[in-house]
């Protein structure tokens, strides 16, 4: 028990360096601009563009592109597969509580397995389970809104930063 205490300490490692402003600046703005671009095509095609996770994909397209989880397969495979993972376990177990966290934890080890993990994803099974959508929920706003994403941050991380992305597709 006092390991496991002592564990729960942490490392007593230092804080990573600050971030500099430009980079802040610049990450922010992407972040607007992806969900300005989503939002904006959502409201003028009268569609479902956008999910909650994908703020917090734009937190690592934008603040941190040259991450595996930023990389574009990452993304649309990430959320593809845990949106439907959600949608599967929701269409044959129902909303239950131990079906939302059983399509978690598949969403998890599949994207693992696929060499696909994107964090945000990860909150799509849940996504799902709040919401209850129909199948097409795949194809709108997941596969729809994240395929938008990457176009606007391989645009704008290109044109924003000297590095390229994508690092790999």
């Amino acid at each position: 028990m006092t390991d496991l205490l002592q564990k729960m300490r942490g490392d007593a490692a230092p804080l990573p360096a600050p971030h500099p402003v430009k980079n802040i600046l610049l990450a922010g703005l992407g972040g607007f601009i992806a969900i300005a671009v989503l939002a904006g095509l959502a409201d003028s095609l009268e569609t479902v563009l956008i999910m909650g996770s994908f703020g917090a994909s734009c937190v690592l397209v934008f603040g941190f592109p040259d991450a595996p989880f930023s990389q574009p397969r990452n993304v649309v495979a990430g959320h593809c597969i845990s949106t439907l993972t959600g949608l599967v376990f929701l269409m044959f177990f129902g909303p239950v509580w131990w079906s939302v966290a059983l399509a978690v934890c598949v969403a998890i080890m599949l994207m693992m397995a696929s060499r696909t993990v994107h964090p945000p994803a990860g909150s799509n099974p849940v996504i799902v389970f709040l919401l209850q959508p129909g199948w097409d929920y795949l194809v709108f706003p997941t596969f729809t809104g994240a395929l938008l994403l990457v176009l606007v941050a391989l645009l704008y991380n290109n044109l924003s930063r000297s590095a390229s992305y994508p690092k790999y597709w």
